[in-house]
Parts: C-alpha cells; structure tokens; sequence
C-alpha cells in the first residue's frame, strides 16, 4: 500500500512520520518547498511542492490532506477526482455547504473518505466508552469538558470552536452514541485576534446535559472530561491518558421528621489500567485497515458533517444567527 500526505506542517509531518512507521509512507507534498525537502529527506520519499503533480506522477492509494481548514474543499476534491482514497484532518471543512459537496464527489467515485477526529482513538475515551455502555456509572446525569491552553500561531483560518471545541463534541457523539443538540453557547474575542478565542458550549444528549470549555487563553494546556452518573464519576485526561472512577457509596434513610435523607460514604476510587498507545497512529491503523478491508472507517463522513454542523450551530449562537 501506497499513502501520500498533502501538507506537512503542524499535523502533517505526525502523519508522515507515523505512515513511515507503519510501512506504507510513498510521498509528501507541501507549499512550502524547502520543508518538504527536510521531511522527505528525514523519511525517504519523495517530495512535490505541488500535489497535483504528486498524484499525477504516482500511484497511490490513498492520501492524508492536513491543509489548512479553509483549503480542504479545494485539495479533497482534486484528490477524489484523480480516484485516490481519503483521510481529511478534522474538521471535515469551514461550513457544510463544502462538507456535503465533499462527501458526495467521495460517494460519486465509490472512494473511502476518513475525518480524523483523533480523540475517539484514545485508548482512556475508548475505555470510557466500554465503561458507559456496560452501565457501570449508572445514569448518566453530567458532563463537563475542558480543552483549554495558549493560542496555537500554526492556526490561521480557525476559530476556537471550528478548531478545538469539535473534538470535544465528537468525543460526546461517540460516547452517547447520538448526535446532539447545542442548547447554548457564549464565547468571543479575548485576545484581539479577530476571531473567538474562547467558548463555552452546552448540548443535550436525551436529558444528559454537557458543558464545554474552550480557549486560547489559558497559559498551561489543560484537556480533561468528567462524567457523573447515579452509580459514580469518571475523570479523564486526554494527555496523559490516565482514567479514574469512582463508585458512589451511599444508603437512604429516613430522619426524624420520616423523610428520606441520603448519606454518602467514602467512595471506591479505581484507576483503570489499560496499555496507552498514540491516539493518531490507531486513528492511521484504522484507516489502513478500512482500505485492505474494504469496509467504512470508524469516523465516517457522516459524522464528521454532524459535528461539524453542530460546531457551526454554537458559533451562530455567539454571533447572533442560527442554521
């Protein structure tokens, strides 16, 4: 198997590097023609600074497009037209108008299309997931995310919610097993940079109410998920992938007066262990699999539009429209 990368800059050369790892690395393309030169000359493969000479002159049978957001209508399309199979870097596009004509041109060839919301390929959100599916908090009444840490001078077109806060949303999606509805949200510009740099979204998922923090303002990196349910809460760092629970201890009594008062002991903390492995190289492994395998990938384009939609959904709301 033969796989290319189209930009290689802040997520591209992670793409590259794990393709090379994984034995199916053939060529990169990137604008920027001498950074091109040092990432193949640091992988061994060949380099274009335009890509459609590089999918004209090989034979590849999927790329990787980590352009910036506002250009991956212009490159997905140009791939999918050559017949090459897909992985975009989330999010799927800059507004759903350029998702749909994306999924369809993919859907008109019969070609794979991938989105890569990467945070459904940590192993601590996966386990969290099995946990959630067994049951084992019980009902789920709350969650409360928080993506936050200092402005990111590699993202140029995007805000803070199309950016960032998308990831929190598919994470959501994945765990509910549902696409959401944005009940609010507030956010703007703190930091003068003409676009909003921090955000607080709420969502409903059948009664489960959800809370995102985002922003570029916050001078230590901080990406961490809490879940509340009827038989314990769960905490979880997306960085160093550590997941905790703890089980609620509590009994019903009555007081006095008769009336039902509830005590609550001290509760079991569990970590759970589990091996940790690169969210993004199981995110690749997934891709490659789906294309030997021919089958649709974990992410598909589906999904991607529905976050995506519910992104642009909180952002109207901040600006004062809606879809």
């Amino acid at each position: 198997m033969k796989i290319g990368v189209i930009g290689v800059g802040n997520m591209g050369r992670h793409h590259v590097r794990l393709y090379k790892e994984l034995g199916v690395l053939c060529c990169i393309s990137d604008i920027n023609g001498e950074l091109a030169k040092q990432v193949s000359e640091k992988y061994g493969c060949n380099y274009y600074e335009d890509y459609n000479e590089m999918l004209n002159n090989e034979k590849l049978d999927a790329v990787s497009v980590a352009v910036p957001t506002s250009l991956h209508k212009k490159v997905s399309i140009d791939v999918i037209s050559k017949g090459v199979n897909l992985l975009i870097e989330k999010p799927i596009a800059e507004n759903l108008k350029d998702a749909k004509d994306i999924i369809d041109a993919a859907k008109e060839r019969g070609l794979k299309l991938m989105v890569g919301h990467v945070e459904r390929f940590n192993p601590a959100v996966q386990r969290l997931k099995k946990i959630l599916d067994e049951g084992k908090l019980g009902k789920v009444t709350s969650v409360v995310a928080k993506r936050v840490g200092l402005f990111p001078s590699q993202v140029r077109d995007a805000n803070i919610i199309i950016d960032l806060a998308v990831h929190d949303i598919d994470v959501m999606n994945f765990l509910f097993g549902s696409c959401g509805k944005i009940v609010g949200s507030s956010g703007g510009v703190a930091l003068d940079a003409g676009r909003e740099d921090y955000a607080h979204i709420m969502l409903d998922y059948n009664g489960i109410g959800n809370f995102i923090q985002v922003n570029w303002i916050t001078p230590i990196k901080i990406r961490q998920l809490s879940i509340t349910g009827t038989k314990g809460h769960a905490e979880l760092n997306y960085l160093t992938q550590e997941l905790v629970l703890y089980e609620t201890n509590y009994e019903k009594e009555f007081d006095n007066y008769g009336d039902f008062i509830v005590k609550f002991g001290v509760p079991a903390k569990i970590r759970m262990e589990f091996p940790h492995e690169e969210p993004l190289k199981n995110e690749l492994k997934e891709f490659i699999s789906c294309l030997k395998e021919n089958r649709q990938p974990q992410v598909d384009p589906e999904n991607a539009f529905n976050v995506l939609s519910l992104a642009i959904d909180a952002l109207g709301k901040i600006r004062g429209y809606t879809l």
